[in-house]
């Protein structure tokens, strides 16, 4: 492993982790700032599934306490039996439309001008979903119905969109659908677990042979990285919306979405070239 393939790993870890649980599209980050780093091709798609594991660790580890209480509570107690159901029901319309057009996806939307373009255009719905009157019918994530959960689900998929964002599509889309801001939030890092875990075994299995073991340092530098950063993604996350909204991450789609059009547009960046 040489410098540069390290310092790579280093700064695409910072960026997962950083990016998968706020609203502004992990997927969409890591295409560009891998294409600026030129670290793609096979091994950057086996290191993108271990990147992301490690995120996901970091959620399941700051939500631990509930996510044992649930395990524990599921033979006795109702409520838990509701959210595991709610999750289900969640997780379902990923995994279905995820396997039918996952590849197609992969093919044809994995480049900068379709993140650059679904940032804004995500952007632009979340300022318009923030500025809505909001009627609240969960203020908690055990007093969401089966509906709220289907609704959340379906709002998932759009996420298949690179740029568009998973947690930026759970939140807005539980925002829309009555759900209070932090059980939005709340949820979509639930939602984040089997989605996440689901979809890494998937392509871990797939793509089994790209796993090789001279790679495994780089995948220790990217998964220590993105869990170490999720972390604090996830924590600064949960105290900024107890007093602010969305807009600011809104905005912030918008300003980046347009520098990367600009500069594909003004012919200063060959967006065009770059592969998945």
């Amino acid at each position: 492993m040489d410098l540069w393939t390290a310092v790579s790993a280093l700064i695409l870890g910072v960026v997962e982790g950083l990016t998968e649980f706020l609203p502004i599209s992990s997927t969409g980050h890591q295409i560009i700032v891998a294409d600026l780093l030129d670290f793609g091709g096979e091994r950057a798609m086996a290191f993108n599934i271990i990147i992301q594991l490690g995120a996901i660790l970091a959620v399941v580890w700051e939500f631990r306490r509930k996510i044992f209480d649930v395990v524990v509570g599921l033979p006795t107690q109702p409520s838990a039996r509701r959210f595991t159901a709610n999750l289900l029901i969640a997780f379902l319309p990923a995994v279905v439309l995820g396997v039918i057009f996952a590849d197609l996806i992969h093919h044809y939307l994995f480049n900068p001008i379709t993140v650059a373009t679904a940032l804004v255009v995500g952007g632009i719905v979340m300022l318009w979903a923030e500025q809505r009157q909001h009627e609240v019918h969960a203020e908690t994530v055990d007093e969401m119905t089966w509906k709220d959960a289907l609704k959340v689900g379906f709002a998932q998929c759009l996420a298949m969109i690179p740029g568009t964002s998973r947690s930026g599509s759970t939140i807005i889309g539980g925002l829309l659908f009555g759900l209070s801001r932090k059980t939005a939030t709340e949820f979509s890092f639930f939602l984040a677990m089997p989605t996440m875990v689901g979809a890494a075994v998937y392509s871990g299995y797939k793509y089994r042979d790209l796993f090789v073991p001279a790679d495994f340092p780089v995948f220790a530098i990217g998964f220590v990285t993105a869990f170490i950063f999720a972390m604090i993604a996830v924590r600064g996350l949960l105290k900024f919306i107890a007093s602010h909204s969305y807009a600011a991450f809104a905005w912030y789609r918008i300003a980046f979405g347009l520098v990367i059009l600009a500069t594909w547009q003004f012919g200063w960046v060959d967006w065009t070239a770059a592969k998945p």
